[in-house]
């Protein structure tokens, strides 16, 4: 976590807390080191954050602080709720964790009339949930996206066959049952859409295919408008 990432987690925690909050239990909320976060106190109240207390009492938020309130709609808050609902269904236990936070940040952000839209339990996202894949973790998949670092994959196709298939990957769809990786295909060269319930590994590559993901995915938003005659994996 960057520290400036780190700096509104601690800001945050301390504002909802409702008792001290000690510097060991942040260290295992923010999964840092407990000196981390005497560091990020102290430059806090360097920065004039009213935050007070010490070592070994914990440390509480002054009434009156807050920060700049998020300015939304109330129907924008109500997509909000149901986009957040609708993440929960995945199959990504990264990014369901990453919801729940979300959630937490708004409502402690927005004035009382908007967290009452998030708190009224009014709206719900109703069907299956989607299983974790057992043999993939789709966290680092989309990390794998975000730094165009290759991954390898053990991956049985439609028919059982096993095959090892190193791939660059380059966007996730989420369906209702499941996740695709969409990648190019080593192997085929070409894209390829890799059921994330068919893996059986996934390994990060030491290898990069940097500053080819804007291009892959062109050439597969066209090839969705116009799919070839064979695209299976």
């Amino acid at each position: 976590m960057r520290k400036a990432s780190r700096l509104f987690e601690i800001i945050q925690i301390l504002r909802l807390a409702s008792k001290p909050m000690t510097a060991a239990a942040m260290a295992e909320m923010l999964e840092v080191t407990v000196r981390s976060i005497y560091r990020d106190i102290a430059a806090l109240q360097a920065m004039r954050v009213p935050i007070e207390g010490g070592r070994g009492i914990g440390y509480i938020m002054r009434p009156g602080f807050d920060l700049p309130p998020l300015m939304f709609s109330v129907e924008e808050m109500e997509a909000i709720v149901l986009s957040l609902a609708l993440l929960d269904r995945t199959g990504d236990e990264e990014l369901k964790r990453a919801a729940k936070s979300v959630n937490q940040k708004i409502a402690g952000s927005v004035p009382a009339p908007l967290r009452q839209a998030m708190e009224r339990k009014a709206l719900y996202a109703w069907g299956s949930v989607a299983q974790s894949p057992a043999g993939l973790d789709l966290g680092l998949v989309r990390r794998a996206i975000r730094d165009e670092q290759k991954l390898v994959l053990d991956y049985r196709d439609e028919l059982g066959r096993a095959t090892e298939r190193k791939i660059r990957p380059i966007a996730l769809i989420y369906y209702s049952q499941t996740a695709n990786i969409v990648a190019w295909c080593e192997l085929r060269q070409a894209i390829r859409n890799f059921r994330s319930d068919r893996v059986e590994n996934c390994e990060a590559a030491d290898a990069y295919f940097r500053g080819e993901g804007d291009r892959l995915r062109q050439l597969w938003t066209g090839e969705w408008l116009n799919p070839p005659a064979a695209a299976t994996a």
